[in-house]
């Protein structure tokens, strides 16, 4: 009934109802998935997650719940009596051609070929490597592990080697961030009072509650007096890094953003993984699909923009300082080219770390990221913000 699965995805704090439940195990009722793992996979998500910004946290308990499918025996299967052979039946028709099913009958049929593996898992006591014959390692076997036989069953191996079959709910998603966190945002927006600059913009629309009231006792009946409204001509450029080791410290960084979308009109934020490259996204779900290129960034926003860096600066230094170092792709230019570039376009730059400052001294490329940053390096805490302003209103 996979009572314990829906369990665990309210424990996750993924918002699954009772019915979305039930709809699901009647989907299931259906034979839509045709015993495919990926199949059900997306009949699973798409039933009982609502929001995008879930499918990370649908994942990992997928990937958690569901990973002693990797770890069943071959002997478990041959031992289990309540698997209908009509379903092991099926999977062969479905993974293996007529020519291969026609060969499978000559020898006797389905279960001539389960008893010729029960026979030689038997009769084999050690361990085998290569060949076409017995059950082992690194062959062409249909039976074994680490092997190479494109339709061969796997045994006691504990992940894919060559991944011909990439299981999706282990290609991580990054989580955008939620700018309409509320949940101790107050205090941030006060410490980013000092990045302000006032100015008076648009039409005579806001109320001037001084002026009304002075004409209103001077008059003798209501004046309503108005004023052009105040705005925050700050520009501001956030780039945020996401995914890994950041993942500790979300809610920290949610905080930070919804309280600079509220203070903020002019934000404009894009996010990278570990250090600045050739290319940044805006949507995590797509990053790898719609990309923007960091050079068209550099050319689009001018140098009146603040530009500010949120990350942990946790990484081999490999990824900040040679070329082909970063753990994604093959960059071909060095992450400190491109925050060179960026310093040299925003002049008013600064770099926040959510990790507390008292460990900065114990990473290396924290030390490098701050060394590029001529030390305009501060924590994600109140006073850090506080500090960082400053620095951001005296450049």
């Amino acid at each position: 009934m996979l009572i314990d699965f829906f369990i665990k995805l309210r424990d996750y704090k993924v918002p699954v109802s009772l019915n979305e439940f039930l709809i699901f195990l009647e989907a299931l009722g259906k034979d839509f998935i045709e015993f495919d793992i990926n199949k059900f996979y997306y009949l699973a998500r798409t039933s009982l997650v609502k929001d995008e910004k879930l499918f990370d946290r649908f994942d990992i308990v997928f990937s958690e719940y569901f990973k002693s499918i990797e770890k069943i025996e071959i002997n478990d299967v041959f031992e289990s009596s309540y698997i209908p052979k009509e379903w092991i039946r099926k999977i062969l028709e479905k993974y293996f051609t007529e020519n291969e099913m026609s060969r499978i009958k000559s020898l006797g049929g389905f279960e001539k070929l389960i008893e010729t593996l029960k026979k030689r898992l038997k009769d084999q006591k050690k361990r085998h490597q290569g060949g076409s014959k017995w059950i082992g390692t690194a062959g062409q076997s249909p039976f074994g592990a680490y092997g190479f036989n494109p339709e061969g069953i796997r045994i006691g191996q504990d992940r894919s080697r060559h991944r011909r079959a990439v299981k999706v709910w282990d290609k991580r998603i990054f989580k955008d961030f939620d700018d309409t966190k509320e949940l101790n945002t107050r205090g941030l927006q006060v410490a980013l009072k000092y990045l302000r600059r006032w100015a008076s913009t648009g039409i005579d629309e806001e109320l001037d509650i001084y002026k009304t009231i002075d004409n209103t006792a001077k008059k003798g009946y209501l004046d309503i007096q108005t004023k052009k409204e105040r705005e925050n001509t700050i520009k501001i450029l956030l780039f945020l890094d996401v995914g890994g080791s950041m993942d500790d410290y979300i809610e920290k960084v949610e905080n930070l953003f919804s309280a600079a979308r509220n203070a903020f009109k002019n934000l404009n934020y894009f996010y990278f993984h570990n250090c600045l490259y050739e290319d940044v996204w805006k949507n995590n779900i797509r990053r790898w699909e719609e990309k923007f290129s960091t050079s068209e960034i550099i050319r689009t926003y001018g140098k009146e923009y603040k530009c500010i860096f949120v990350g942990d600066a946790s990484m081999s230094p490999y990824e900040i300082l040679f070329a082909g170092g970063a753990n994604e792709h093959n960059n071909e230019e060095s992450g400190q080219v491109w925050l060179e570039k960026a310093k040299k376009q925003w002049s008013s730059h600064l770099w926040i770390n959510p990790t507390p400052e008292k460990y900065w001294s114990y990473t290396e490329s924290t030390n490098i990221i701050k060394s590029i940053f001529s030390d305009k390096m501060v924590p994600l805490t109140l006073k850090g913000i506080e500090r960082g302003t400053k620095i951001l209103s005296e450049s």
